[in-house]
Protein backbone atom coordinates (compact mmCIF):
# COMPACT_ATOMS: atom_id res chain seq x y z
CA UNK A 1 0.00 0.00 0.00
CA UNK A 2 2.87 2.34 0.88
CA UNK A 3 4.52 1.79 -2.53
CA UNK A 4 1.18 2.28 -4.23
CA UNK A 5 0.76 5.74 -2.64
CA UNK A 6 4.28 6.58 -3.73
CA UNK A 7 3.52 5.83 -7.36
CA UNK A 8 0.29 7.83 -7.21
CA UNK A 9 2.18 10.87 -5.84
CA UNK A 10 4.83 10.44 -8.55
CA UNK A 11 2.17 10.21 -11.27
CA UNK A 12 0.44 13.39 -10.03
CA UNK A 13 3.81 15.17 -9.87
CA UNK A 14 4.65 14.18 -13.45
CA UNK A 15 1.23 15.34 -14.67
CA UNK A 16 1.79 18.72 -12.99
CA UNK A 17 5.25 19.03 -14.53
CA UNK A 18 3.96 18.17 -17.98
CA UNK A 19 1.10 20.67 -17.62
CA UNK A 20 3.54 23.37 -16.54
CA UNK A 21 5.85 22.66 -19.47
CA UNK A 22 2.86 22.76 -21.83
CA UNK A 23 1.77 26.15 -20.49
CA UNK A 24 5.31 27.51 -20.66
CA UNK A 25 5.58 26.20 -24.21
CA UNK A 26 2.42 28.02 -25.17
CA UNK A 27 3.78 31.25 -23.74
CA UNK A 28 7.12 30.92 -25.51
CA UNK A 29 5.64 29.94 -28.90
CA UNK A 30 3.58 32.88 -30.17
CA UNK A 31 1.25 32.40 -33.15
CA UNK A 32 2.95 32.57 -36.55
CA UNK A 33 3.39 36.02 -38.04
CA UNK A 34 1.14 36.63 -41.05
CA UNK A 35 3.01 37.57 -44.24
CA UNK A 36 3.00 41.19 -45.37
CA UNK A 37 1.96 41.40 -49.02
CA UNK A 38 2.88 44.15 -51.46
CA UNK A 39 1.09 44.76 -54.76
CA UNK A 40 3.18 44.56 -57.95
CA UNK A 41 2.00 44.92 -61.54
CA UNK A 42 3.22 43.48 -64.82
CA UNK A 43 2.52 41.57 -68.01
CA UNK A 44 2.24 37.78 -68.15
CA UNK A 45 2.05 37.25 -71.93
CA UNK A 46 4.31 38.72 -74.62
CA UNK A 47 5.96 37.72 -77.90
CA UNK A 48 9.33 38.84 -79.22
CA UNK A 49 11.11 38.55 -82.56
CA UNK A 50 11.46 34.80 -81.91
CA UNK A 51 7.75 34.52 -82.70
CA UNK A 52 8.63 34.97 -86.35
CA UNK A 53 5.69 33.32 -88.12
CA UNK A 54 3.29 36.12 -87.23
CA UNK A 55 3.62 39.49 -85.58
CA UNK A 56 4.10 43.16 -86.29
CA UNK A 57 7.12 42.52 -88.50
CA UNK A 58 4.71 41.43 -91.25
CA UNK A 59 2.33 43.64 -93.23
CA UNK A 60 -0.28 40.85 -93.06
CA UNK A 61 0.76 38.92 -89.95
CA UNK A 62 -2.37 36.79 -89.71
CA UNK A 63 -1.30 34.55 -92.59
CA UNK A 64 0.97 31.66 -91.64
CA UNK A 65 1.49 28.01 -92.51
CA UNK A 66 2.58 24.96 -90.53
CA UNK A 67 5.19 22.69 -92.11
CA UNK A 68 6.45 19.63 -90.22
CA UNK A 69 5.02 20.95 -86.92
CA UNK A 70 6.81 24.30 -87.36
CA UNK A 71 5.04 27.63 -87.87
CA UNK A 72 6.31 29.60 -90.85
CA UNK A 73 5.26 32.93 -92.39
CA UNK A 74 2.72 32.57 -95.19
CA UNK A 75 4.12 32.58 -98.73
CA UNK A 76 2.52 35.96 -99.46
CA UNK A 77 3.68 37.70 -96.30
CA UNK A 78 5.51 40.98 -96.82
CA UNK A 79 8.14 42.03 -94.30
CA UNK A 80 7.91 45.62 -93.10
CA UNK A 81 10.88 47.75 -94.07
CA UNK A 82 11.20 48.95 -90.44
CA UNK A 83 10.49 45.55 -88.88
CA UNK A 84 13.40 45.87 -86.43
CA UNK A 85 11.65 48.85 -84.82
CA UNK A 86 8.28 47.14 -84.41
CA UNK A 87 9.66 43.85 -83.13
CA UNK A 88 12.35 43.26 -80.55
CA UNK A 89 14.47 40.69 -78.80
CA UNK A 90 13.62 39.43 -75.29
CA UNK A 91 16.24 41.83 -73.91
CA UNK A 92 14.57 44.77 -75.68
CA UNK A 93 11.16 43.77 -74.32
CA UNK A 94 12.49 43.62 -70.77
CA UNK A 95 14.20 47.00 -71.19
CA UNK A 96 10.97 48.54 -72.49
CA UNK A 97 8.94 47.10 -69.62
CA UNK A 98 11.40 48.39 -67.04
CA UNK A 99 11.35 51.85 -68.63
CA UNK A 100 7.54 51.92 -68.62
CA UNK A 101 7.36 51.17 -64.92
CA UNK A 102 6.40 47.49 -64.91
CA UNK A 103 7.42 45.56 -61.81
CA UNK A 104 7.61 42.26 -63.71
CA UNK A 105 7.35 41.07 -67.29
CA UNK A 106 7.13 37.58 -68.81
CA UNK A 107 8.37 36.68 -72.31
CA UNK A 108 6.38 33.76 -73.76
CA UNK A 109 7.16 33.05 -77.41
CA UNK A 110 5.44 30.28 -79.37
CA UNK A 111 7.55 27.14 -79.06
CA UNK A 112 6.67 25.89 -82.55
CA UNK A 113 8.60 28.77 -84.12
CA UNK A 114 11.66 28.01 -86.30
CA UNK A 115 14.06 29.54 -83.74
CA UNK A 116 13.10 26.92 -81.14
CA UNK A 117 13.74 23.91 -83.40
CA UNK A 118 14.97 21.39 -82.69
CA UNK A 119 13.32 21.28 -79.28
CA UNK A 120 16.10 21.07 -76.71
CA UNK A 121 17.00 22.51 -73.30
CA UNK A 122 20.15 23.81 -74.99
CA UNK A 123 18.39 25.39 -77.99
CA UNK A 124 20.10 28.74 -78.69
CA UNK A 125 16.91 30.86 -78.69
CA UNK A 126 15.64 29.19 -75.53
CA UNK A 127 18.94 29.77 -73.74
CA UNK A 128 19.05 33.38 -74.97
CA UNK A 129 15.55 34.05 -73.60
CA UNK A 130 16.45 32.68 -70.17
CA UNK A 131 19.76 34.56 -70.15
CA UNK A 132 18.00 37.83 -71.08
CA UNK A 133 15.57 37.35 -68.16
CA UNK A 134 18.43 36.69 -65.76
CA UNK A 135 20.36 39.77 -66.88
CA UNK A 136 17.30 42.06 -66.83
CA UNK A 137 16.24 41.19 -63.29
CA UNK A 138 17.25 43.82 -60.74
CA UNK A 139 16.24 44.82 -57.23
CA UNK A 140 13.25 46.71 -58.66
CA UNK A 141 12.30 44.64 -61.71
CA UNK A 142 11.69 40.91 -62.26
CA UNK A 143 12.07 39.42 -65.76
CA UNK A 144 10.69 35.93 -66.32
CA UNK A 145 11.12 33.47 -69.18
CA UNK A 146 8.47 31.07 -70.41
CA UNK A 147 6.82 29.84 -73.56
CA UNK A 148 3.32 29.66 -75.03
CA UNK A 149 2.16 26.09 -75.60
CA UNK A 150 -0.12 26.71 -78.59
CA UNK A 151 -2.15 23.53 -79.06
CA UNK A 152 -4.19 24.13 -82.21
CA UNK A 153 -4.67 20.59 -83.54
CA UNK A 154 -5.98 18.32 -80.79
CA UNK A 155 -7.23 15.62 -80.61
CA UNK A 156 -7.21 16.05 -76.82
CA UNK A 157 -8.73 19.53 -76.95
CA UNK A 158 -7.20 22.78 -78.17
CA UNK A 159 -6.10 25.98 -76.47
CA UNK A 160 -3.05 28.03 -75.60
CA UNK A 161 -1.27 27.83 -72.25
CA UNK A 162 1.65 29.84 -70.93
CA UNK A 163 4.28 27.79 -69.12
CA UNK A 164 6.42 30.08 -66.95
CA UNK A 165 9.82 29.32 -65.41
CA UNK A 166 10.35 25.83 -66.84
CA UNK A 167 13.90 24.82 -67.75
CA UNK A 168 12.60 22.88 -70.78
CA UNK A 169 9.78 23.26 -73.28
CA UNK A 170 7.59 21.35 -75.73
CA UNK A 171 6.45 21.97 -79.31
CA UNK A 172 2.66 21.85 -79.03
CA UNK A 173 2.28 21.05 -82.74
CA UNK A 174 4.55 17.99 -82.69
CA UNK A 175 2.78 14.61 -83.08
CA UNK A 176 1.33 13.30 -79.82
CA UNK A 177 1.89 16.52 -77.85
CA UNK A 178 -1.76 17.19 -77.03
CA UNK A 179 -3.16 18.82 -73.89
CA UNK A 180 -3.28 15.61 -71.82
CA UNK A 181 0.39 15.10 -72.70
CA UNK A 182 1.19 18.65 -71.57
CA UNK A 183 -0.71 18.22 -68.30
CA UNK A 184 1.27 15.05 -67.56
CA UNK A 185 4.56 16.73 -68.53
CA UNK A 186 3.92 19.73 -66.31
CA UNK A 187 3.86 17.53 -63.20
CA UNK A 188 7.56 16.71 -63.59
CA UNK A 189 8.81 19.73 -65.57
CA UNK A 190 11.93 21.05 -63.77
CA UNK A 191 12.00 24.78 -62.95
CA UNK A 192 14.45 27.25 -64.45
CA UNK A 193 16.47 27.94 -61.32
CA UNK A 194 14.67 29.29 -58.27
CA UNK A 195 10.90 29.30 -57.90
CA UNK A 196 8.18 26.96 -59.14
CA UNK A 197 6.85 26.24 -62.63
CA UNK A 198 3.46 27.94 -63.06
CA UNK A 199 1.03 28.09 -65.97
CA UNK A 200 -2.00 29.99 -67.25
CA UNK A 201 -4.90 29.43 -69.63
CA UNK A 202 -4.53 32.02 -72.40
CA UNK A 203 -7.42 33.89 -74.11
CA UNK A 204 -9.78 30.94 -73.44
CA UNK A 205 -13.11 30.31 -75.09
CA UNK A 206 -15.99 29.24 -72.82
CA UNK A 207 -15.67 25.52 -73.69
CA UNK A 208 -12.04 25.38 -74.68
CA UNK A 209 -9.42 22.83 -73.53
CA UNK A 210 -11.83 19.98 -74.32
CA UNK A 211 -14.43 21.79 -72.21
CA UNK A 212 -12.01 21.99 -69.27
CA UNK A 213 -11.41 18.24 -69.16
CA UNK A 214 -8.38 16.19 -68.03
CA UNK A 215 -8.02 18.01 -64.73
CA UNK A 216 -6.46 16.25 -61.75
CA UNK A 217 -5.27 17.51 -58.33
CA UNK A 218 -1.61 17.76 -59.40
CA UNK A 219 -2.07 19.81 -62.56
CA UNK A 220 -4.64 21.96 -60.75
CA UNK A 221 -1.78 23.17 -58.55
CA UNK A 222 0.35 24.15 -61.58
CA UNK A 223 -2.17 25.81 -63.95
CA UNK A 224 -3.22 28.43 -61.42
CA UNK A 225 -4.12 31.43 -63.61
CA UNK A 226 -6.49 32.37 -66.46
CA UNK A 227 -6.56 35.40 -68.75
CA UNK A 228 -9.79 37.26 -68.09
CA UNK A 229 -8.20 40.15 -70.01
CA UNK A 230 -6.26 39.68 -73.25
CA UNK A 231 -4.92 42.45 -75.49
CA UNK A 232 -6.65 45.08 -73.36
CA UNK A 233 -10.11 43.52 -73.65
CA UNK A 234 -12.00 41.76 -70.86
CA UNK A 235 -13.53 39.16 -73.16
CA UNK A 236 -12.94 35.90 -71.30
CA UNK A 237 -15.11 36.23 -68.19
CA UNK A 238 -17.46 33.37 -69.12
CA UNK A 239 -14.48 31.08 -69.63
CA UNK A 240 -13.27 32.05 -66.16
CA UNK A 241 -16.62 31.06 -64.64
CA UNK A 242 -16.76 27.80 -66.59
CA UNK A 243 -13.24 26.82 -65.56
CA UNK A 244 -14.05 27.51 -61.90
CA UNK A 245 -17.27 25.53 -62.09
CA UNK A 246 -15.37 22.60 -63.64
CA UNK A 247 -13.06 22.55 -60.62
CA UNK A 248 -10.02 24.44 -61.94
CA UNK A 249 -8.62 26.70 -59.22
CA UNK A 250 -7.51 29.65 -61.33
CA UNK A 251 -7.06 33.32 -60.53
CA UNK A 252 -7.55 36.10 -63.10
CA UNK A 253 -4.70 37.76 -64.98
CA UNK A 254 -4.31 40.22 -67.89
CA UNK A 255 -2.05 39.26 -70.78
CA UNK A 256 -1.03 41.94 -73.26
CA UNK A 257 -0.29 39.22 -75.85
CA UNK A 258 1.77 41.83 -77.67
CA UNK A 259 3.43 40.62 -80.88
CA UNK A 260 5.79 43.54 -81.01
CA UNK A 261 7.22 46.29 -78.86
CA UNK A 262 4.62 48.55 -77.22
CA UNK A 263 6.40 51.58 -78.61
CA UNK A 264 4.82 50.90 -82.03
CA UNK A 265 1.40 51.98 -83.26
CA UNK A 266 0.10 48.43 -82.88
CA UNK A 267 -2.91 48.38 -80.51
CA UNK A 268 -2.05 44.86 -79.30
CA UNK A 269 1.38 46.13 -78.30
CA UNK A 270 0.04 48.72 -75.86
CA UNK A 271 0.65 46.85 -72.65
CA UNK A 272 0.29 49.72 -70.19
CA UNK A 273 -3.52 49.95 -70.18
CA UNK A 274 -4.26 46.52 -68.65
CA UNK A 275 -2.06 44.61 -66.26
CA UNK A 276 -1.71 41.55 -64.08
CA UNK A 277 -1.25 42.38 -60.41
CA UNK A 278 0.20 40.04 -57.80
CA UNK A 279 0.26 40.15 -54.02
CA UNK A 280 3.81 39.13 -53.14
CA UNK A 281 6.06 39.38 -50.11
CA UNK A 282 8.83 41.09 -52.11
CA UNK A 283 9.84 42.08 -55.63
CA UNK A 284 11.93 39.00 -56.35
CA UNK A 285 11.64 36.17 -58.85
CA UNK A 286 10.79 33.62 -56.16
CA UNK A 287 8.18 35.84 -54.49
CA UNK A 288 6.45 36.79 -57.77
CA UNK A 289 6.27 33.13 -58.83
CA UNK A 290 5.04 32.16 -55.37
CA UNK A 291 2.20 34.68 -55.70
CA UNK A 292 1.24 33.18 -59.07
CA UNK A 293 1.50 29.64 -57.69
CA UNK A 294 -0.79 30.49 -54.78
CA UNK A 295 -3.23 32.47 -56.92
CA UNK A 296 -2.69 35.86 -55.29
CA UNK A 297 -3.42 37.75 -58.51
CA UNK A 298 -5.95 40.08 -60.06
CA UNK A 299 -6.57 41.45 -63.54
CA UNK A 300 -7.42 45.10 -64.20
CA UNK A 301 -8.08 47.46 -67.09
CA UNK A 302 -6.39 50.13 -65.00
CA UNK A 303 -2.63 50.22 -64.46
CA UNK A 304 -2.64 51.59 -60.90
CA UNK A 305 -5.70 50.26 -59.04
CA UNK A 306 -4.78 48.62 -55.74
CA UNK A 307 -6.96 45.70 -54.65
CA UNK A 308 -6.80 43.17 -51.84
CA UNK A 309 -9.17 41.22 -49.66
CA UNK A 310 -9.22 38.43 -47.13
CA UNK A 311 -11.91 36.07 -45.88
CA UNK A 312 -11.82 34.83 -42.28
CA UNK A 313 -8.30 36.21 -42.11
CA UNK A 314 -7.11 34.26 -45.14
CA UNK A 315 -5.75 36.19 -48.13
CA UNK A 316 -7.44 36.00 -51.54
CA UNK A 317 -6.42 32.88 -53.45
CA UNK A 318 -6.71 30.75 -50.30
CA UNK A 319 -8.74 27.61 -49.70
CA UNK A 320 -10.75 27.69 -46.47
CA UNK A 321 -11.81 24.86 -44.17
CA UNK A 322 -15.50 24.64 -45.14
CA UNK A 323 -16.86 27.39 -42.88
CA UNK A 324 -20.47 28.56 -43.05
CA UNK A 325 -19.76 32.21 -42.20
CA UNK A 326 -17.44 34.27 -44.37
CA UNK A 327 -16.08 37.54 -43.00
CA UNK A 328 -14.79 39.60 -45.91
CA UNK A 329 -12.30 42.43 -45.49
CA UNK A 330 -12.05 44.23 -48.85
CA UNK A 331 -9.83 47.22 -49.60
CA UNK A 332 -9.78 49.00 -52.97
CA UNK A 333 -7.92 52.21 -53.79
CA UNK A 334 -6.32 54.17 -56.60
CA UNK A 335 -3.25 56.33 -55.91
CA UNK A 336 -4.02 58.73 -58.78
CA UNK A 337 -6.33 60.88 -56.71
CA UNK A 338 -6.22 63.85 -59.08
CA UNK A 339 -8.39 62.09 -61.67
CA UNK A 340 -12.12 61.58 -60.86
CA UNK A 341 -12.23 58.81 -63.49
CA UNK A 342 -10.36 56.60 -61.01
CA UNK A 343 -12.92 56.82 -58.20
CA UNK A 344 -14.26 53.46 -57.04
CA UNK A 345 -18.00 53.17 -57.70
CA UNK A 346 -19.05 49.57 -57.00
CA UNK A 347 -17.88 46.24 -55.55
CA UNK A 348 -19.46 42.82 -56.13
CA UNK A 349 -19.01 39.47 -54.40
CA UNK A 350 -19.65 36.66 -56.89
CA UNK A 351 -20.35 32.98 -56.19
CA UNK A 352 -20.55 29.69 -58.14
CA UNK A 353 -21.91 30.09 -61.65
CA UNK A 354 -21.50 33.87 -61.64
CA UNK A 355 -24.34 34.72 -59.26
CA UNK A 356 -23.91 37.93 -57.29
CA UNK A 357 -24.07 37.36 -53.53
CA UNK A 358 -23.90 40.98 -52.47
CA UNK A 359 -23.11 44.39 -54.00
CA UNK A 360 -21.83 47.58 -52.47
CA UNK A 361 -22.27 50.99 -54.08
CA UNK A 362 -20.29 53.50 -52.02
CA UNK A 363 -20.12 57.22 -52.44
CA UNK A 364 -17.48 57.34 -55.23
CA UNK A 365 -14.04 57.70 -53.70
CA UNK A 366 -10.40 56.89 -54.38
CA UNK A 367 -10.29 54.55 -51.38
CA UNK A 368 -13.10 52.21 -50.38
CA UNK A 369 -13.29 49.55 -47.65
CA UNK A 370 -16.08 47.02 -47.26
CA UNK A 371 -16.42 44.27 -44.65
CA UNK A 372 -19.59 42.21 -45.21
CA UNK A 373 -20.32 38.84 -43.62
CA UNK A 374 -21.94 36.16 -45.75
CA UNK A 375 -23.56 32.98 -44.46
CA UNK A 376 -23.41 30.08 -46.92
CA UNK A 377 -23.08 26.30 -46.81
CA UNK A 378 -23.26 25.33 -50.49
CA UNK A 379 -20.94 27.36 -52.72
CA UNK A 380 -17.41 26.30 -53.60
CA UNK A 381 -15.89 29.72 -54.31
CA UNK A 382 -16.35 33.47 -54.06
CA UNK A 383 -14.50 36.28 -55.80
CA UNK A 384 -14.64 40.06 -56.00
CA UNK A 385 -15.27 42.41 -58.93
CA UNK A 386 -14.61 46.15 -58.90
CA UNK A 387 -15.97 49.10 -60.90
CA UNK A 388 -14.59 52.61 -61.23
CA UNK A 389 -15.91 55.83 -62.76
CA UNK A 390 -14.20 55.36 -66.13
CA UNK A 391 -14.18 51.60 -66.67
CA UNK A 392 -10.42 51.64 -67.09
CA UNK A 393 -7.68 53.07 -69.27
CA UNK A 394 -8.34 51.09 -72.46
CA UNK A 395 -9.78 52.71 -75.62
CA UNK A 396 -13.14 50.91 -75.19
CA UNK A 397 -13.43 51.55 -71.43
CA UNK A 398 -16.99 51.28 -70.13
CA UNK A 399 -17.95 52.45 -66.61
CA UNK A 400 -20.97 50.11 -66.65
CA UNK A 401 -18.61 47.12 -66.70
CA UNK A 402 -16.06 45.94 -64.12
CA UNK A 403 -12.53 47.33 -64.16
CA UNK A 404 -10.93 44.58 -62.05
CA UNK A 405 -11.43 40.91 -61.26
CA UNK A 406 -9.83 39.53 -58.08
CA UNK A 407 -8.66 36.02 -57.21
CA UNK A 408 -11.29 33.76 -55.69
CA UNK A 409 -11.26 32.19 -52.27
CA UNK A 410 -12.32 28.55 -52.29
CA UNK A 411 -14.56 27.42 -49.46
CA UNK A 412 -13.09 23.93 -49.14
CA UNK A 413 -16.27 22.18 -50.22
Amino acid sequence: MKHSRHWVRLFIFLVMVCSLLFLLGKKTNPPPVQPVYHIYDGNTHSHTAYTWSHGEQWVNPQKLVVVDSISEPGPDNVLRTNWQKVQGSPAEHFAMARAEGFDFYVVTDHSQEPAFQPVSPTNAAWLATKEAALRATTSNFVALAGYEHSENNGPGGVGHINVINSSEYLNALAPGIDLPYLYHWLKTAPPNGDGPVVASFNHPGPQQYDNWANRDPQVTEIITMLEVINSGKASHYQAFLNALDKGWKVSPIAGADNHGLPTTNNPKARTAAARTFVLATSLTKVAILDAMKHRRTYAALNSHIQCAYSVNGQIMGSTLDSPTNFDFDISISDPETNNPANEITKIDIVKDGGGVVESYTPTPDYSVAWAPTISDDTNRYFFVRVWNASGGDTPDADPTKPVAWLAPVWTGR
